[in-house]
């Protein structure tokens, strides 16, 4: 199972999630859409067009599970359920 938190360097809300998820102990793959075009691209791709921040993407031998702008609390219980 993998996490991977798609953020910006400016975002508020990304950096208060990836404290969270660091407090909590859980470890994330970090990539920045503003440094990455194909990740801005697939960022659009799952939020209507729009760059929003935090997208999260959980990705599982079941599938892959995208929430944009989760709590922390959200991430915890989606990966324990995976």
């Amino acid at each position: 199972m993998a996490l991977t938190v798609y953020s910006t360097t400016w975002c508020g809300p990304c950096k208060r999630l990836k404290a969270q998820l660091t407090r909590e102990g859980i470890s994330f793959r970090e990539v920045d859409i503003e440094r990455d075009p194909s990740a801005a691209e697939f960022v659009m791709s799952v939020n209507n067009g729009n760059q929003v921040v935090p997208t999260v993407v959980i990705e599982t031998s079941n599938g892959r599970v995208v929430r944009t702008n989760p709590s922390a609390l959200e991430v915890k219980a989606l990966l324990e359920a995976a």
